[in-house]
């Protein structure tokens, strides 16, 4: 138990979290790009929540480990996971015709953060909302996602706890 506190209470954490992000998002530049899989609004929306994990993550290797920032930088994740895991359940709801979802051929984001047109070859809606792609073990990558942001939620909510406990 220890070592696994050790290991969350150090920046090889969250290192490893940001390349875990950046892993993320290569996987769905590789479907773009490589598989030609273009991606919808809500697509989009999962990856800027894949973006804010890589960011915290990044920001978190500079700053000071002290227990605030460590207790910030692990809600921050929750937050990130959870919002990720929304999106995901709601284009999982889209692909098998469940709820009154919809989705728009744009980004739907203000003018002041106007990503798609910024970098328009990470953010931008390139299609509709319909099926998503198969991935490993024969999941849907709405399935993959959800699973993916389950388990960033429980990878955090561990740190929360552990960090917690321990003693500076």
């Amino acid at each position: 138990m220890n070592k696994l506190t050790s290991v969350f209470n150090s920046r090889r954490y969250w290192a490893a979290l940001t390349l875990l992000g950046i892993a993320a998002l290569a996987v769905a530049l590789y479907y773009q790009y490589g598989v030609g899989d273009e991606p919808c609004q809500v697509c989009i929306h999962a990856r800027l929540w894949v973006v804010a994990l890589i960011l915290i993550g990044a920001v978190m290797c500079w700053l000071p480990l002290t227990r605030g920032t460590r207790l910030v930088g692990n809600l921050l994740v929750v937050v990130s996971g959870a919002g990720l895991g929304e999106r995901a359940w709601y284009l999982y709801q889209l692909e098998n015709g469940i709820g009154n979802g919809s989705c728009q051929f744009e980004l739907g984001m203000p003018d002041w953060f106007a990503v798609d047109r910024w970098f328009p070859s990470l953010f931008e809606v390139r299609n509709l909302c319909s099926f998503t792609p198969e991935m490993l073990l024969g999941l849907s990558m709405a399935e993959s996602l959800m699973l993916f942001a389950f388990g960033l939620c429980c990878i955090a909510m561990t740190a929360l706890f552990m960090t917690q406990q321990s003693q500076d």
